[in-house]
């Protein structure tokens, strides 16, 4: 499966993508197949050599020519893209810079935070199925496979996996499921849509610099470059 965002270019200054409209009427079709992009913009297979294919992540800015065809000017569809505006290609999507919760010194956990903590743990108990289960479905309903994988695996990449490895090396206990449902709350936020649950007491504390996690006995908050525990309650 090709990856959100694809493109193709017919080395004239011609883009061709799925835009929302085309996306919004059936998320479980393959928007970003440059094929299935090319077949439904009536390009007949023996010319659909002659475009280059692309990929783009809006969230790393990184731009990758998939395929090109020699002489097409690579830089100019980069630009291109660049310049795109997203809201036309999936109108929920968040453009923000990826945040880092544990960057920088450890902060003091306030009444605010641990209000937050608070809220977090009671709506973490009302979820039927689980966080990361829920907020995967309601996205993939809304946007579709290669929208979430992307948007999932770019958050992991740039923090996710570094979060979950400071705060494994900070406390001793199995934490890793809690903390994964942090990172998939956290990821709830890059798409504006309607979710059952309410993730934003989660989404603060990532935003303000802390990421709970649970043992099973007790619950932590975390800050800080080496995940310092700042504040914890047993359950």
């Amino acid at each position: 499966m090709c990856q959100f965002f694809s493109f193709v270019g017919d080395g004239y200054g011609n883009y061709l993508y799925s835009d929302w409209n085309t996306r919004k009427k059936n998320p479980a079709e393959d928007h970003d197949s440059h094929t299935a992009i090319l077949t439904r913009n009536k390009v007949p297979p023996h010319l659909q050599d002659r475009w280059s294919k692309y990929e783009y992540n809006p969230l790393t800015k990184e731009f990758t020519v998939d395929q090109g065809v020699e002489g097409h000017d690579h830089e100019a569809a980069e630009n291109w893209v660049q310049h795109l505006n997203f809201k036309t290609v999936v109108e929920p999507l968040v453009i923000k810079i990826i945040r880092n919760p544990l960057d920088g010194k450890a902060k003091k956990a306030t009444e605010k935070e641990i209000d937050l903590l608070d809220q977090w743990i009671k709506e973490r108990d009302s979820v039927s199925t689980s966080v990361m289960d829920s907020v995967w479905a309601s996205v993939w309903a809304s946007v579709g496979d290669s929208v979430m994988a992307s948007v999932g695996t770019s958050v992991g990449a740039w923090v996710g996996y570094s979060v979950m490895a400071s705060v494994r090396a900070s406390v001793f206990g199995w934490v890793e499921y809690s903390v994964r449902e942090c990172i998939r709350a956290y990821i709830s936020s890059f798409f504006r849509i309607k979710y059952k649950y309410d993730f934003s007491s989660v989404i603060k504390l990532w935003n303000s610099g802390f990421v709970p996690s649970f043992d099973g006995k007790k619950w932590r908050l975390h800050s800080g470059k080496n995940a310092e525990v700042v504040y914890e309650k047993e359950v």
